[in-house]
């Protein structure tokens, strides 16, 4: 038998509504867990009641605990009607209970009942768990509902109940203690009850200061994502927890505000940070021969160092970088800035600046940045020398503007001497470029001049921009002129930096092309349009290159002209990720951009138990970061050097557009910092987060620990968890309901569609376009990074894939499975009685057919209320079931993590094929099947069976002419009853219908 019990402290309300017509309430709390309940006293004529009471009840079932609701009810009671009021409730998720060590009281204010409650005021309540076995349950019968005036009554009914209650095997599980070390006033004190039961409210205070049970600074709370059938490994779930963010602790989705004032930054922890901002000196002592001095500053606190970078003969250098020490990792109180000189053997001493990190003042934005100040220099006596340094110190959050562009104690290695190396750690915010459809259509060439006289030249039309190279199909010019009409399609970028390059050019032999003349059109030139207007067609003239060099060609013109249309499609959203996970669908131009309907926060708290990407000095480790996306903007936190259980605490916002988005959060593993990381290593990826804002609530704040699930060649593997803070908020509740009814790409993919084919080339074209932008950026975004979290390949084949999708669709029509076999059952009468009423409700529906549509609207509208209690309050979580990634075999991950075009065997490549033929021959099957019944239903009329057909006909005529004059509820019924009629009628040979069916012919005589 489990000991785990939960612990209600009932501390006290506040301002509470009065309800006894004098201006006051005799209020009263009653607890409701697990289908037991107790109450507490009656505190009378208190809007400020205090009553300090315990209340214990046992866990039937801890691994159902997360499921459970501890509802706390405040009433005022009438004593002449013997009745009570409702003033309020309080319900608490078993996710936010928490043990004894982690639980404070918190004042939760006071919920509606109805949508015509009236209450005000907050009730406080300490609510923890405890496995204490010194503290028992006394088991009583639940308390009546009407309050009784003197407490000392109560206490010969509880010993006489509980009694009862052990003769009769029933089991409460409360425990009431009150608090005796703190007076009740208007309440005489309680007399000791003699039960062997009790104890002492003293001795469990104590118990818990060496309680066993101990518990993480943030406990997790295990979250069941989907149903048993696609349950999964208890390490892959998601947890939530219940962290003190910067706004307060959030309790079940909800912050509890603390004592201080919540700052912008309320979605992670508060970390401190010591700022120096080194700017400049001036009137620097001369070092050396020639009377200068090359100076560079070291800013240290303890272990930890940051350098500046050094000038060159400069008495005057200025600097303006920031460095940022984490308080929690400081060991020492006194800062040094000092200034040295650079020296071939041996940097000198300069002069010194010291701080007592104990004085440093504390700034909190809003707040203006803090004024730098000039110091004087002293040696290393302490005695004043030549020259000042103007610095600014001071203590800060990572709220501060200055934390971004920061030096971070917590990310630097021993190689961060180097300016290269502290771009790489910092943390940045990036702007995906602004992307363009550009279309172009080649409608025709005139005047061809080929260089050879004596044959029609077979010309096609070659356009590029940047890498994207695309081709007409080739036409012979009869007459030296050729009429292509196709459309070229190619994605370019803001600014436009490529321009659009056309050639002509003839087939003279197989692999030997000429070109007969190029035109180039800068982007920037090109008409924009935002709708489907036609764009007016333009000649171009073609310059023949007389040199094959690209880059320097000579040309001189000459009288073949091509005939375009070039424009630049706004009307498009640009798709750069996988369609499933897009997390922006606005079209490109800016005019058709509807207002924001909210506001996405995101707090990256940290990341624990990580796997080891490296070894350094023998031991495993990673220099992590993470990378997240939301529509344009992408987000990277600094890096975290050495550690496996990185605390990052960033905060980031972005503006929502559409609740059908998806947010995506990945980590990674820096590989740049080495000496080895300039020669192309990449970055590796640790697991990524998918986040949809259609499954959020508004206004709650989500947080829990993300499995971060990898697939690798071996199998599924959980390389650690990410803990993030997620709270949507929405701005314009009517702008976010209206876009439901909103198509979900723009007008332009639906008038002028794109094939598939030319989806997943452009989107292959959008992806690379950002990752070479992103990557120029400092620190850059590296492609491996840009390409993992726009899912660039998954639309290539795998089986795992294939499998897990056969399987959706499977679940996806279970439903109509369990109604036909619910109705065969009917049919053949397994249930008589279910089957009387389903006979009873179809003649109901038969004689009255107006009430079909809304029975059946009624019965949807009554599942969806029903289901309402059920519904999922966490985001959705990648699920290794649902994936069919945890018993894939091992061959079928080798191929789906291999390049494209292949680089295995020729072996290995045609066992693989051959078991791709024979998958697809059971498609092929099914298919032809599905065929086959179709055909038989065209064979109906077509006479292809003459016999078959003059039977069907006579049959139409003479059912026409019976349905004429026999009303439709007559032959429904008849036709309904006859189905659902009894075993005792029925043959076990299929009927003649089925048999006239099955003999129709089909095409499949006329199959090679």
């Amino acid at each position: 038998m489990s000991n785990l019990k939960l612990g209600v402290d009932v501390v006290g309300a506040h301002d509470l509504l009065p309800k006894d017509g004098q201006g006051s309430s005799n209020a009263f709390v009653e607890l409701f867990f697990d289908g037991q309940k107790f109450r507490t006293t009656i505190k009378e004529k208190d809007l400020n009641p205090v009553w300090n009471e315990s209340f214990y009840f046992n866990i039937s079932d801890p691994s159902n605990l997360h499921y459970l609701t501890l509802d706390a009810y405040v009433y005022n009671t009438v004593k002449v009607t013997n009745s009570r009021n409702f003033l309020g409730k309080v319900s608490l998720s078993g996710t936010s209970f928490v043990p004894y060590s982690d639980a404070v009281v918190f004042h939760y204010p006071l919920e509606k009942r109805g949508i015509f409650s009236r209450v005000r005021g907050e009730l406080g309540l300490k609510v923890y768990i405890t496995n204490d076995p010194n503290i028992k349950s006394s088991n009583p019968q639940p308390v009546a509902d009407v309050p009784q005036k003197d407490p000392s009554a109560n206490v010969p009914n509880m010993v006489s109940n509980t009694g009862h209650a052990e003769k009769g095997g029933v089991r409460h599980t409360f425990h009431h203690l009150p608090n005796m070390s703190q007076p009740q006033k208007q309440q005489a004190p309680e007399p000791e009850i003699p039960h062997r039961d009790h104890v002492p409210q003293h001795d469990h205070r104590l118990k818990y200061s060496t309680d066993h049970m101990k518990a993480e600074p943030h406990p997790t709370k295990l979250v069941r994502m989907y149903s048993a059938a696609s349950s999964q490994p208890v390490e892959y779930a998601l947890k939530e927890t219940s962290p003190f963010l910067g706004g307060g602790r959030v309790v079940a989705g909800r912050v509890i505000r603390g004592d201080k004032t919540a700052s912008t930054y309320d979605l992670v922890e508060q970390m401190h940070f010591l700022y120096v901002r080194v700017v400049k000196a001036r009137e620097l002592p001369a070092m050396d021969i020639s009377g200068s001095l090359d100076p560079y500053v070291e800013v240290r606190v303890g272990n930890y160092k940051g350098i500046t970078k050094h000038f060159e003969k400069k008495q005057n250098p200025e600097w303006n970088q920031v460095f940022a020490f984490s308080r929690e990792r400081m060991q020492a109180s006194v800062l040094d800035v000092v200034i040295m000189d650079k020296d071939l053997v041996k940097d000198d001493f300069v002069g010194i600046v010291r701080f007592d990190v104990n004085e440093v003042p504390l700034r909190v934005p809003p707040d203006s940045p803090l004024a730098p100040e000039w110091y004087r220099l002293e040696n290393k006596k302490g005695e004043k020398i030549k020259g000042e340094l103007m610095l600014a110190v001071w203590i800060g959050t990572q709220a501060d503007e200055a934390f971004p562009d920061a030096w971070h104690s917590d990310a630097a290695t021993p190689v961060d001497a180097t300016p290269m190396v502290s771009t790489l750690i910092r943390s940045k915010v990036y702007h995906a470029p602004r992307l363009w459809y550009v279309r172009v259509n080649v409608v025709e060439a005139q005047d061809l001049v080929p260089t050879e006289k004596n044959r029609f030249p077979d010309v096609y039309v070659k356009a590029q921009i940047g890498n994207q190279i695309m081709k007409t199909k080739a036409v012979q010019a009869r007459g030296f002129n050729s009429l292509w009409n196709e459309d070229l399609l190619f994605v370019a970028a803001e600014p436009f930096e490529d321009h659009l390059i056309l050639s002509v050019e003839d087939r003279v032999g197989p692999g030997k092309d000429e070109i007969l003349g190029r035109v180039i059109i800068p982007l920037g030139s090109v008409e924009k349009r935002a709708d489907d207007r036609i764009i007016h067609s333009r000649w171009f003239n073609l310059e023949k290159p007389v040199a094959v060099d690209v880059d320097q060609i000579k040309k001189e013109k000459f009288s073949s002209k091509i005939h375009l249309r070039v424009c630049l499609d706004g009307g498009y959203h640009v798709l750069d990720e996988s369609t499933h996970y897009s997390s922006d669908l606005r079209p490109t131009a800016k005019q058709l951009w509807k207002p924001s309907i909210g506001v996405l926060e995101l707090g990256i708290l940290n990341a624990v138990g990580l796997h080891p990407m490296k070894t350094r000095d023998g031991r495993g480790t990673s220099d992590t970061y993470c990378v997240a996306k939301y529509g344009h903007k992408w987000v990277r936190t600094r890096t975290i050097v050495d550690n496996l259980c990185p605390k990052y605490n960033e905060q980031y916002t972005w503006e929502v557009f559409d609740p059908a988005t998806v947010l995506t959060v990945g980590v990674f593993d820096n590989s740049q910092l080495s000496e080895k990381g300039a020669n192309g290593n990449k970055d590796l990826k640790i697991g990524k987060v998918r986040i949809r804002i259609s499954t959020l609530e508004t206004g709650r704040v989500y947080t829990h620990t993300y499995p971060l699930l990898v697939l690798h060649p071996t199998g599924v593997k959980k390389m650690g968890e990410l803990h993030l803070a997620i709270r949507f908020s929405c701005t314009s509740l009517v702008n976010m309901l209206f876009t439901y009814s909103r198509p979900l790409l723009p007008k332009m993919h639906y008038v002028r569609p794109f094939n598939v084919m030319q989806l997943d080339m452009l989107r292959h074209q959008a992806v690379t376009i950002v990752a070479a932008r992103l990557g120029r950026a400092e620190p850059p975004l590296r492609k491996e990074v840009v390409e993992y979290m726009s899912d660039a390949d998954s639309h290539l084949w795998s089986m795992r894939k294939s499998k897990a999708n056969f399987f959706r669709l499977m679940s996806v029509f279970s439903g109509l499975f369990a109604v036909g076999k619910w109705f065969g059952d009917i049919c053949m009468w397994r249930n008589p009685i279910t089957t009387v009423l389903v006979h009873v409700l179809f003649a109901m529906l038969v004689c009255f057919p107006e009430l079909i549509l809304p029975t059946i609207f009624l019965y949807m509208f009554l599942i969806g209320v029903w289901n309402f209690r059920y519904r999922p309050r966490y985001p959705p979580h990648m699920n290794t079931k649902i994936s069919q990634a945890e018993a894939v075999h091992p061959d079928e991950l080798d191929e789906e993590f291999d390049t494209f075009p292949t680089t295995r065997s020729p072996d290995l490549v045609r066992m693989r094929y051959d078991r791709l033929r024979s998958v697809a021959g059971r498609i092929q099957t099914v298919v032809g099947d599905v065929a086959t019944q179709g055909e038989r239903l065209q064979a109906l009329l077509s006479w292809r069976d003459p016999r078959a057909t003059a039977i069907f006909v006579t049959f139409c005529l003479v059912a026409a002419l019976v349905l004429y004059v026999t009303p439709f509820q007559v032959v429904a019924g008849l036709a309904g009853f006859y189905m659902m009629r009894h075993p005792r009628f029925r043959h076990r040979l299929p009927s003649a219908p089925i048999n006239f069916f099955r003999r129709l012919p089909a095409r499949t005589d006329s199959m090679l």
